[in-house]
């Protein structure tokens, strides 16, 4: 059902009890998004980090209202732009009538970016199809105006536009599905791993382009999804550690990275190869063990059997939600040590 609702005017969008998981073989349901409540203040970026496989991607598609057999949205509403939706009901015959929010309040920047764009259209007739597809006022010219303005702003040429995706280089199609997943200036983009096929000089532009667009109100705000956290430590405002399907810390970026409460966090910054000077006098730290089978996740806190602070009761119960203002960990670990930081070996960011 979607309804009028006001969120709190500093919030830009709230999610709550988020629980989705992937049909296996038809009778049963694996978890990947399992009781997750996020929040974006409005004007800044959230960053999402944790290993391959712990949920990210889900959770994105999940906010961006484009989950798809076999993943199914079990629970959980989405607060946005004065909107109260409640996702799991994009399966059972509402799917037309979230289409309207999709690219304008929330928009979905896809991990397969490379494979995004139809090979039959010109660029610039995938472009107005687009725009026009959500607002019918908007000419083929408004269209392209606003495409040339992104291309200036991630420094590509604008002939671009008259040619098909085979005609780019891979660097150049992810920049061009940046392009297009904000020609609508949405409330909210979800950008999953959007720096992952760019070499330095076009991560840096992509990231510079989000960046102003959030700080010039172009944007509300973003969510920005990836492994890479040397590149989340520069671009965002507030961090979320995800580990097998569960938000385990959040809190400002700059207080996680220095600060970790929770273990896997500390684990996740040990394991980050730092490009400074220092580097070669530095260790990096694997993170020992493998992610649990989310079809039979471990009792208790699910980052324990590879935790070096485990305790017995981390094996026994789900961990208390611990925090200190907008710094939260759930962790066994951090209720007995209030106000301390996690060990952390190797590579500090």
């Amino acid at each position: 059902m979607t309804a009028l609702t006001a969120a709190p005017p500093e919030l830009l969008m709230r999610a709550t009890n988020l629980n989705a998981a992937y049909s296996a073989d038809g009778t049963r349901d694996v978890p990947a998004v399992d009781a997750v409540s996020l929040e974006v203040p409005r004007g800044q970026i959230l960053g999402l980090a944790g290993e391959s496989g712990c949920g990210k991607s889900t959770l994105g598609n999940t906010l961006a209202m484009i989950a798809n057999p076999p993943l199914y949205v079990l629970s959980g509403t989405l607060e946005i732009a004065g909107l109260t939706i409640d996702l799991s009901t994009l399966d059972k015959g509402a799917d037309a009538r979230h289409r309207p929010h999709r690219g304008q309040i929330v928009s979905m920047l896809p991990q397969g970016a490379m494979n995004s764009i139809s090979p039959t259209l010109r660029i610039r007739d995938l472009v107005c199809d687009v725009v026009r597809a959500h607002d019918r006022s908007k000419s083929r010219s408004d269209a392209l105006d606003l495409a040339r303005d992104r291309l200036t702003m991630l420094g590509m040429p604008v002939r671009v536009l008259d040619q098909y995706a085979h005609q780019l280089s891979g660097g150049m199609r992810q920049r061009m599905v940046t392009v297009i997943s904000t020609l609508l200036n949405p409330q909210l983009l979800i950008a999953d791993e959007p720096t992952s096929a760019l070499d330095v000089s076009s991560q840096k532009a992509l990231i510079e382009m989000l960046i102003h667009m959030v700080d010039e109100k172009i944007m509300g705000g973003a969510i920005f999804i990836t492994h890479d956290l040397p590149v989340l430590s520069m671009v965002t405002d507030q961090l979320a550690i995800m580990y097998a399907g569960r938000i385990v810390e959040t809190g400002p970026t700059a207080e996680l990275v220095h600060s970790a409460r929770h273990p896997y966090t500390s684990a996740l910054l040990a394991a980050v190869l730092d490009p400074t000077r220092e580097t070669r006098t530095k260790t990096v730290e694997g993170i020992p063990g493998s992610p649990p089978n989310l079809a039979n996740p471990p009792t208790g806190c699910r980052f324990h059997p590879r935790c070096p602070f485990a305790m017995e009761v981390c094996a026994r119960q789900d961990p208390p939600l611990v925090g200190e203002g907008i710094h939260s960990a759930s962790c066994w670990w951090a209720k007995d040590h209030p106000h301390e930081t996690v060990p952390l070996q190797g590579v500090s960011l």
